[in-house]
């Protein structure tokens, strides 16, 4: 039940812990041997704002099946900070897939494990945890928002490479790997134990073809976490494994690979929070 409506026609702000269902400007004519999977996207992750797209008569989040024709739907959950926002803001993303009658499998899958070592780190600084009490953010002003007023740093206490996740605080931490993704591949990072439901490792999950490829201005790339405990503290230590990267192949090589010529944030990151701090 709908207790109020937003005009997004004009810039609005979306409260924290608030639902907001939202139409999306697109739609979708699937031809029937075409399904599709959204996402958020990386920035949306790193903002800790919860997205998931619907369908007309969907039984899952997320998942287009494949032939439907009609519009889409976003549930927008901002967690950590209230967020302006209004038509035309991009808060998912969308693959397309070719059925099958047999399912591809994998190319690959790849272990994710948190890097909490703070050797050769700017200040010791492994991580940052949204303040409490912090203003909004513009989702239109691109490194219009000081680090500072949104997040604390968090550096390792001398000799421990662990941290304890204090209950529903939210954290961006990062992978101890330096990834990389082929030019005819993808990949999506799934939960390494989704029996465990006290830490949610990540929102955004998904790398394109290109990312951390040395040729496209990508090596060294991490993956950053978006990391939340529920309920109880959580202890994590470095190396700890918290998700799987999931490869799989593209249907043919894009013209262009993340980070060429695309205005790419995150290609060649480290420790990186949203493209809307500076």
């Amino acid at each position: 039940m709908a207790t109020h409506e937003v005009d997004l026609t004009k810039p609005t702000v979306l409260e924290r812990n608030c639902v907001h269902i939202i139409p999306l400007m697109e739609r979708l004519t699937l031809p029937k041997g075409v399904s599709a999977r959204a996402n958020p996207k990386s920035s949306s992750g790193r903002l800790d704002i919860f997205v998931r797209v619907i369908t007309d008569n969907g039984e899952t989040f997320d998942d287009v099946p494949a032939g439907y024709c009609g519009p889409l739907y976003a549930e927008v959950v901002p967690r950590s900070f209230a967020v302006l926002a209004q038509a035309g803001a991009r808060l998912a993303q969308i693959r397309f897939r070719e059925a099958s009658v047999k399912p591809v499998a994998p190319i690959r899958t790849v272990p994710v494990t948190i890097d909490l070592d703070p050797a050769g780190k700017d200040g010791g600084v492994i991580g940052y945890r949204a303040r409490r009490h912090a203003g909004l953010v513009d989702l239109a002003k691109i490194g219009g928002h000081p680090i500072s007023e949104f997040w604390e740093p968090i550096t390792a206490i001398a000799g421990r490479r662990e941290l304890v996740l204090d209950p529903d605080e939210f954290y961006i931490l990062m992978s101890a790997e330096a990834v990389v993704v082929g030019e005819a591949e993808a990949a999506e990072m799934v939960a390494y134990d989704p029996a465990v439901g006290e830490l949610r490792s990540h929102y955004a999950g998904y790398l394109d073809c290109g990312f951390g490829l040395a040729e496209a201005g990508g090596a060294g790339s991490r993956v950053v976490l978006e990391v939340r405990s529920h309920d109880v503290p959580f202890l994590v230590e470095h190396g700890q494994r918290v998700a799987t990267l999931v490869y799989e192949p593209m249907a043919q090589r894009p013209d262009r690979l993340y980070g060429q010529d695309l205005g790419s944030n995150y290609q060649g990151q480290g420790l990186k929070l949203s493209k809307h701090f500076a």
